[in-house]
């Protein structure tokens, strides 16, 4: 029963990823599902998901809580963590104590661990030969995640991939730098709004941000779009 269960969440949530690809799609909206998805079915507390912009510089794009998302600001500001060497080698990273590798990463070991972290696994965003990004899976517990739970993550990552870029446009540069630029200037708006949000109507950035995700499902437009309506005070969530 309980192998079955798992299945059917997995299955579920492959489900859920392609049908957001079936013609138009909000490409933020399918990497906050990605990352939800990861901690449905994965033995994840929280995941976060970072790109590189055309200047090879990680910026976050998506994350399930603000607890993760402060963690992955803090790697990529700093330059270092598991997920900054998970992109720059193109390979798994996994930390199944991160308080023991305090050495390595004392940045990010103390912010992991002042959320509630004790573990990550890292996991490559790739495309033939060039790594883009990182998926990033946080758990509250120590030890690594189970081969199967790292297999699923792995097909995840590819399903962000192939959402990001698009199998038609893979092998051109200029059109892959240009989706990934896109995706980078939407993530700073929808950071801005949330701001917005949470200021005017006294919430939090977590419930900010499903306010933000409803308004732009409910209305059909892309978080972007729900973004700069908030930031010109179109409209108020």
């Amino acid at each position: 029963m309980i192998t079955m269960a798992r299945a059917s969440l997995v299955s579920a949530a492959f489900i859920k990823l392609t049908d957001t690809l079936v013609g138009e799609y909000d490409v933020l909206d399918v990497l906050h599902t990605l990352v939800e998805s990861c901690v449905e079915v994965l033995d994840a507390t929280a995941a976060g998901l970072l790109l590189a912009d055309p200047s090879g510089e990680l910026q976050v794009v998506a994350s399930t809580s603000e607890e993760s998302y402060l963690v992955e600001v803090l790697q990529q500001q700093a330059g270092a963590g598991p997920c900054v060497d998970c992109y720059l080698t193109g390979t798994v990273v996994t930390l199944g104590d991160i308080a023991a590798c305090q050495d390595t990463y004392p940045d990010f070991a103390a912010a992991a661990l002042s959320q509630g972290f004790h573990s990550v696994h890292a996991i490559p965003m790739r495309v033939h030969h060039r790594t883009i990004g990182a998926l990033n899976l946080f758990r509250s517990d120590t030890g690594d995640v189970t081969p199967e739970d790292a297999a699923i993550g792995r097909a995840l990552a590819d399903v962000a991939t192939i959402s990001i870029l698009q199998e038609r446009t893979v092998y051109e540069d200029a059109v892959v730098n240009e989706q990934l630029q896109r995706a980078l200037n939407s993530r700073i708006l929808i950071e801005q709004a949330k701001g917005v949000i949470a200021q005017v109507s006294m919430v939090n950035m977590d419930e900010a941000f499903k306010r933000l995700r409803a308004d732009a499902r409910a209305n059909n437009h892309t978080m972007r779009e729900s973004a700069e309506n908030v930031i010109n005070r179109s409209v108020h969530l």
